[in-house]
């Protein structure tokens, strides 16, 4: 019990520091966490989780940062509905993650997990925000 409270109180600091960060840019908030802390607000929140995978030399994925993720429909559902992860696969936990979900093929890789962490759907490649937003509604029902 006392594990699930302090967990709790550092989750809840922590997303008081992403909402600061955050404010200071349009589009998606991506959470700042590790995957497994995202999972665990994720089961807090009773959101689903959607985990962009890529790569710091990906155009796509540039792209899809820019473009994509900045704008207003796609960033107003996606932070209504999901606990958003954005992970260089090349750093930090990237690799191994890469190595867990075998669905990750190429870059970006667009994932769609419940809030246990299992993935229920993977997009590979890039989309239009019009596309991603339509996927991603099909992944929240």
């Amino acid at each position: 019990m006392k594990y699930s409270i302090v967990l709790l109180l550092l989750l809840t600091m922590n997303a008081g520091t992403n909402i600061a960060q955050n404010e200071k840019r349009e589009g998606i908030q991506f959470f700042t966490g590790s995957l497994k802390q995202a999972v665990t607000r994720a089961k807090i929140e009773k959101k689903l989780i959607f985990f962009d995978a890529y790569a710091a030399w990906c155009g796509p994925c540039k792209t899809m940062e820019k473009e994509v993720f900045t704008d207003k429909n796609v960033a107003e559902y996606f932070n209504q509905h999901f606990i958003c992860v954005h992970i260089d696969m090349e750093k930090g936990e990237g690799p191994s993650l890469a190595k867990k979900f075998s669905s990750i093929d190429g870059y970006p890789s667009l994932l769609f997990l419940n809030s246990e962490g299992r993935v229920m759907k993977t997009i590979l490649g890039s989309r239009s925000s019009k596309q991603l937003l339509a996927e991603a509604r099909l992944a929240a029902n």
